[in-house]
């Protein structure tokens, strides 16, 4: 084993070590919460599920029209709507 993967694998240990000791200290001790900064943030909750509401409404608006579009394209592409279209613009042209 090269001196390189000797202190790589100790690296590896030694940050393994480090982490099960993290794990295993106790929680630390809690306050009871401000109330202002309780109120606070559920103002704040209330006013991001006010705009990602908003940002549904104007996705689903958004899809519901590419999905009109994308319809009304597919039925402009259907073989029968396609011969006609191309009949009329002869017809329109003299050919």
């Amino acid at each position: 084993m090269s001196t390189r993967e000797r202190e790589g694998l100790i690296a590896r240990i030694r940050h393994i070590r480090r982490l099960a000791a993290a794990a295993e200290r106790p929680p630390a001790v809690t306050t009871d919460p401000d109330p202002d900064l309780i109120h606070a943030l559920g103002a704040r909750i209330a006013h991001l599920e006010q705009q990602l509401e908003g940002l549904q409404d104007s996705v689903h608006r958004e899809s519901a029209r590419q999905a009109r579009l994308i319809a009304g394209l597919e039925a402009r592409l259907q073989p029968s709507a396609m011969s006609a279209a191309l009949s009329k613009d002869a017809r329109e042209r003299g050919l």
